[in-house]
């Protein structure tokens, strides 16, 4: 039996936990009751297909009338002392917009499709066409929906707990797409806070942090490229991947120097990728972030792209635009941690929800983050269903999971006595390796063809290993130490390069091991390291040879390849988020080749098979020459099973070397199919010679070759 005095206060005090069973339509001894929630209200009436009956103040914001028979449909009118009258349907005589199956699936953790559960979703129930709020806030003692409809006003629609699912969910008539929300979740302490949806597939532009209503009317063309999709075998394919951000790519100055929005992009940035000859893109997270400082890598929203580029159509329409061109679309996506942002996750419901309580499993102590608990069954439904979200609702191909190893450790980054042992007394975080697998057995079982990348730092063994053989199920592995060596060789003056050969013979000791990605990405250009060019040594001219010959090396060495955007145009300074990339350097000879000289690896690279298909098995890669460190020369030669041998040969001192021998697979006439060192890279134009392997056996070869070796230079032959 309602306790309507006590009820009233609970509501008065946003407080009551279950609204429904006092307002909307009641049994009575009589008839019915209606009973409508109304602050500040001056006149409600009760609409029904008998006509309008005034409703009696019964305490504080409360108004009711009694009717004789249940109401089939009625509204409420209300009117408000500065305004006319309002009419709608009313939000508490709705049945749940979500079922016992959902519960049990979130539950468990299981929900694939959580994104269509949870969050705000316009819909039409029994013939009234509004939006349904659904939140996840299990210890909240109460949670209200706020929003530009009604004032921001926490106590003018609190919303009904579903049972011991920690689910809070409520109908509200007439609430528009683009309209923006929160939830006003009040803890057991009696403390509020505004939170964004963590579900919210919209937000406001930051440093707005509103959720926002969206109803997608996005048309798909992409069919043939999403149908071709589960056959694709990525790690059999040519991989060359063009790294964006997109706040920065590029701007424009006749507007303020703002950022390109995702339309624009889906003409600019597609048609230069397909200009340079990339086979994909990788964004940096788009999941909207509240500091645009972060690159996206410490996000509130793991289901909507930020809105500072437009709204979700616009970003479906640059996927749909890179499909069809051709080109593959891999996003960051970041589940390892998040921002403590008051709006965002962090102790949603007045307690440690997504993220574990004890500072020493939640807190991170490099970015000053909160840590994920992969424990928590509804935690990990919650980032698979984001995953799952990227991959199905919006089309892209691949996401690339950051920072894998801070996952995989409970001791990453800290110092005895700082984090806590699993049950088994190791340092490996169970539950988070459990996740790694659930999320790639999942992914890929949904969508067959897609890549799953993993930026892991460490030599945790079969990070790109199927889950069936113990691995972690990714496609591919960031390869940071091939990263690390090879920069710190090429940093190097040549004179002194003979005491860091190794560094570049190292990597082929352990390339097979995993299918790896060979990255220079945007880590490498910030926080002072400098640009890729400022790192080569030398006068100008070695800076730009330099680069070319580590590009020709890069492009030839097993492995997929990824490149930061600016990379191609030789940028002379570091990254800067806040500004455009330097696109007068294309008139500037020197960088127009090295820009020209991508484009070119990136043609030979697709067009030979040989350079990729066979990266992760040890058949397809032969040493040529690996001990030459006096003369800082380098030989190898790819093979691709049927496919022409491709011979590349890396020159990395200064110093023209004239009649070098090397031992070749193949006897007869071969032919150069790129030399960084050509004039129209802006090298010196030194010419490799007659190519004819007709000489004594070599290198461990029946045939050799003598030709001359360009300075800082690689080049790549194959048989004619």
């Amino acid at each position: 039996m309602t306790d309507l005095p006590h009820d009233i206060a609970l509501l008065a005090a946003q407080r009551h936990h279950d609204p429904h069973t006092v307002l909307g339509v009641h049994p009575t001894s009589s008839g019915f009751v209606v009973r409508a929630w109304r602050p500040m209200a001056q006149h409600v009436a009760l609409v029904t297909a008998a006509g309008e009956l005034p409703m009696h103040r019964v305490g504080d914001a409360l108004y009711a009338a009694n009717v004789a028979t249940h109401p089939e449909s009625y509204s409420i009118r209300t009117t408000y002392s500065d305004g006319p009258a309002h009419e709608s349907a009313d939000p508490y005589c709705f049945p749940p917009t979500i079922g016992e199956l959902d519960l049990h699936l979130m539950g468990e953790g299981r929900h694939q499709e959580l994104w269509r559960v949870l969050g705000a979703h316009v819909r039409e129930m029994d013939g009234v066409r509004g939006t349904s709020f659904a939140v996840w806030a299990p210890s909240a003692r109460a949670v209200s929906v706020v929003g530009s409809w009604n004032g921001w006003n926490p106590v003018a629609h609190p919303m009904r707990t579903m049972g011991a699912s920690g689910v809070w969910e409520l109908f509200i008539p007439g609430v528009p797409a683009g309209a923006q929300y929160k939830f006003e979740v009040r803890s057991q302490h009696g403390s509020t806070r505004g939170k964004a949806d963590p579900l919210a597939q919209r937000t406001e532009a930051p440093p707005r942090t509103a959720s926002v209503v969206t109803d997608s009317t996005f048309q798909w063309t992409d069919a043939p490229w999403i149908a071709a999709r589960p056959t694709r075998e990525t790690w059999r394919e040519a991989v060359s991947i063009y790294e964006v951000h997109l706040g920065s790519w590029r701007r424009n100055p006749d507007q303020g120097n703002r950022s390109l929005t995702y339309v624009e992009h889906a003409v600019e940035l597609i048609d230069y990728v397909v200009e340079m000859g990339f086979t994909h893109i990788e964004l940096l997270p788009i999941t909207e972030h509240p500091f645009g400082g972060s690159w996206g890598y410490q996000c509130t929203g793991y289901f909507a792209p930020t809105a500072r580029f437009g709204d979700p159509d616009d970003f479906r329409a640059l996927v749909n635009a890179a499909h069809a061109a051709g080109i593959g679309v891999i996003l960051d996506w970041v589940p390892a941690h998040f921002p403590r942002d008051d709006h965002g996750l962090a102790c949603f419901d007045g307690t440690a929800l997504y993220e574990h309580a004890d500072p020493r499993r939640g807190a991170h102590p490099d970015w000053g983050t909160l840590i994920f608990n992969y424990g928590r069954n509804e935690v990990r439904n919650f980032l698979l269903a984001s995953a799952l979200y990227w991959l199905q609702d919006m089309h892209v191909d691949g996401l690339r999971v950051d920072a894998v190893a801070s996952m995989l450790y409970l001791d990453y980054s800290r110092n005895e006595g700082e984090w806590i042992p699993n049950i088994e007394g190791g340092r490996e975080d169970l539950d988070a390796i459990v996740f790694l697998r659930d999320l790639n057995e999942v992914t890929h079982a949904a969508h067959p063809g897609i890549a799953m990348c993993a930026e892991e730092s460490t030599a945790w063994p079969g990070v790109s290993r199927p889950t069936s053989s113990g691995g972690l199920g990714f496609d591919f592995k960031w390869n940071m130490g091939w990263m690390h060596d090879t920069l710190h060789y090429f940093q190097n003056d040549p004179v002194h390069r003979l005491y860091h050969h190794h560094e570049l013979t190292f990597g082929l000791l352990y390339a097979f091991s995993e299918q790896y990605i060979l990255p220079l990405s945007h880590d490498e250009v910030v926080h002072g390291k400098g640009s890729l060019l400022s790192k080569m040594p030398g006068d100008r001219w070695q800076q730009l040879a330099n680069l070319r010959a580590m590009y020709g090396w890069m492009w030839a060495h097993p492995g997929k390849k990824l490149l930061f955007m600016g990379g191609e145009l030789a940028q002379p300074t570091e990254w800067n988020h806040d500004e455009s990339l330097p696109w007068h350097l294309r008139d500037v000879p020197e960088h127009a080749g090295v820009q020209r000289l991508v484009r070119d690896l990136n043609t030979v690279y697709r067009d030979q098979p040989a350079l990729w298909r066979a990266d992760s098995d040890e058949s397809g890669f032969s040493w040529l020459e690996a001990a030459d460190g006096a003369n800082n020369v380098l030989a190898f030669c790819r093979f691709g099973g049927d496919a022409k041998p491709v011979v590349c040969i890396a020159n990395l001192s200064p110093v023209v070397r004239h009649d070098y021998r090397v031992g070749m697979p193949l006897g007869g006439p071969w032919h150069t199919v790129l030399n960084t060192d050509d004039r129209v890279y802006g090298g010196a134009g030194v010419d490799t010679g007659p190519l004819i392997a007709d000489g004594p056996s070599w290198h461990g070869q029946d045939q050799s070759i003598v030709l001359t070796l360009p300075p800082l230079a690689c080049v790549w032959l194959m048989p004619r």
